[in-house]
């Protein structure tokens, strides 16, 4: 017998949903199957893998009038926002656009007497654990490509999402991939470390938190299989003397706020020249002032609780340790925030980085604003923290930009705007933040191993 994993319900407390954890003999079973089920899906053409993987996304978004209301409960995120099939949708359908030429054999060169190509050949069975705060987008970066490169996968969910790689698996089955193929598995920390140490997986994609990458990591130390992370950030944004004000105070603060600053690419902290520094707080505290907190399951709410009391308590810790340092709070309490999930988004100034919520990850509604007088004061503040996944560079002019960014310490630089994953690009970051990429042509290579073939004709 398992344990029982349950999804507390932000909205009220209650048990949402609970699952029993599958036990180790009966994971490294299903294991075992998606083993001896890959090279029979490796074998099939690549079209059929592609249309096979994208009528499962099209069973997904089948389900979305179901989904949008389940995330509501699960994590919170208001119901007036549609839930994420359109992410989800684009980031599988561009992998699916890309996989015949990113997967294509590396012609090398062939004469009368030799023939050389390197081909990208499947890893054989992935581990994909997702994290629930973009439980349907974060997932399918790795799932869908991973499928269509001929892999076979696992899916282990966050249990505050628990019903989403349920969702997946159901749907993805629906459209014609074998069970053994894609599962969704429910499995408790130390089965997961077992089967990982065991070399019953031979990739590993995970998405969460420092400390349980570094799990992944020490349950694979040894076996030489490749882990792939994308963990912490803390994100900054940068407004230059030249950008459009407007644009950069309703994009960052967005960026912000959204999803209850739950976002793996949130904007945690900003910098603003000093000529802009007024206005720019003066139109992020206007813009927050506007939120309605509340029941996301209302159509009004326009910002829901986090996910989770615990979550919530971590944001709240950081605010008040820096107000009583010295930072000044500009959003006064939400009538709504009752102390535990529902928390009043906040924007402090007066903040160093000293304080706790201008270097630890919030991963919540808050933000920390500083006055810069240079660029080269900005890069080092950017660049003064253990992560690096994206920053937001506001200016008109291109070069600046380019020059800026090329010195930071980041896995994505944007300019003008923030907290958007482009598929066709690489989804990476450093330091802290892991290592690896997804989506883009890097992230079929990572998906896949290299296979060189050196073939003489002539032996005479």
């Amino acid at each position: 017998m398992g344990q029982t994993l349950k999804c507390i319900s932000p909205i009220d407390g209650s048990v949402y949903a609970e699952r029993e954890t599958l036990p180790p003999e009966a994971a490294a079973e299903r294991v075992t199957a998606a083993r001896a089920a890959q090279a029979a899906w490796a074998a099939r053409p690549l079209q059929e893998r592609v249309d096979l993987v994208m009528a499962g996304v099209a069973a997904v978004g089948a389900m979305n009038d179901d989904i949008v209301p389940e995330l509501a409960h699960m994590m919170g995120r208001p119901v007036r926002y549609g839930g994420e099939f359109g992410g989800f949708k684009e980031r599988a359908s561009h992998m699916a656009q890309i996989a015949t030429e990113a997967l294509a054999d590396i012609q090398v060169g062939e004469d009368a007497t030799f023939k050389r190509y390197i081909k990208h050949v499947p890893h054989g069975v992935v581990l994909v654990v997702a994290p629930w705060n973009y439980p349907y987008m974060t997932a399918i970066n790795t799932v869908a490509p991973a499928l269509i490169a001929g892999n076979t996968v696992v899916l282990k969910h966050a249990t505050q999402t628990l019903l989403v790689g349920e969702r997946m698996a159901q749907a993805f089955q629906s459209a014609g991939i074998p069970a053994d193929v894609f599962q969704n598995m429910f499995l408790d920390h130390d089965t997961t470390s077992a089967l990982i140490a065991d070399r019953a997986f031979d990739f590993v994609n995970f998405t969460g938190s420092v400390g349980g990458g570094q799990a992944m990591e020490r349950a694979a130390a040894g076996t030489f299989t490749g882990v792939g992370t994308e963990l912490g950030g803390k994100d900054p944004g940068y407004v230059m003397e030249d950008a459009d004000l407007d644009a950069a105070v309703d994009t960052l603060i967005d960026g912000a706020m959204f999803n209850a600053g739950q976002c793996c690419c949130g904007i945690e902290r900003i910098y603003v020249h000093e000529s802009l520094y007024d206005a720019f707080v003066e139109k992020a505290v206007a813009i927050v002032n506007t939120y309605k907190l509340g029941n996301p399951l209302e159509a009004e709410t326009t910002i829901g609780p986090m996910a989770n009391v615990r979550f919530a308590a971590e944001v709240r810790s950081q605010i008040a340790e820096a107000v009583a340092a010295g930072a000044v709070a500009h959003i006064a309490a939400f009538a709504e925030d009752d102390g535990g999930a529902y928390l009043t988004p906040q924007i402090l100034t007066n903040v160093t980085h000293d304080m706790r919520v201008m270097r630890d990850e919030s991963f919540g509604p808050v933000v920390g604003i500083m006055k810069v007088s240079s660029d080269a004061e900005a890069i080092d503040l950017m660049n003064d923290s253990e992560f690096g996944l994206t920053a937001s560079l506001w200016t008109g002019d291109v070069e600046r930009a380019t020059r800026v960014g090329d010195q930071i310490e980041t896995g994505t630089v944007f300019m003008n705007r923030a907290d958007y994953l482009d598929p066709g690009l690489c989804w990476t970051g450093c330091k802290n933040t892991g290592r690896g990429g997804g989506l883009s042509v890097i992230g079929y290579h990572n998906l896949t191993r290299p296979k060189s073939y050196h073939l003489k004709k002539v032996t005479g």
